[in-house]
């Protein structure tokens, strides 16, 4: 999608609305989780109910990252599903990884993550927190005392 192409979306449906699919498997309702992928499943119907409404989905990694094999698949045939079905909705990767959806974390198998996650995310100080964060403070300033 070209910025003129996201521009016009956001002028046409007169919303910048993003929606997150931070797809949590705890959370997902019981009836889906008899699917043959639930993970897909409940994005497919979120993206289905959502996207007169929005310009964009905001897929967070971390939470498909957490599922292993099973969840790199889900977020595929997400990613896919909206570009066959919706090629008008940017899509953008959350890559970031913050404590409370570190994989480890997530699995609530271990107390602490073994790669030092932070509320800044991955190996705490050598990582950019969220911008918004920063409102008010020079990032230049912020980094310099980092």
């Amino acid at each position: 999608m070209t910025r003129k192409e996201l521009i016009n979306q956001i002028f046409t449906k007169k919303t910048f609305l993003c929606v997150g699919l931070d797809t949590d498997i705890k959370k997902i309702p019981e009836h889906l989780l008899k699917e043959e992928d639930p993970i897909f499943t409940f994005n497919k119907a979120i993206i289905d109910a959502t996207a007169p409404y929005c310009v964009a989905y905001k897929p967070n990694l971390a939470f498909y990252e957490s599922m292993g094999v099973k969840g790199w698949i889900a977020f595929e045939k997400t990613v896919d599903y909206l570009r066959k079905n919706y090629p008008e909705q940017f899509i953008i990767a959350d890559a970031q990884h913050q404590r409370d959806v570190c994989p480890h974390l997530l699995r609530g198998n271990q107390p602490r993550c073994p790669h030092r996650c932070s509320l800044h995310g991955r190996g705490q100080r050598d990582t950019i927190p969220p911008v918004s964060r920063q409102m008010g403070d020079s990032l230049g300033t912020h980094f310099q005392q980092g």
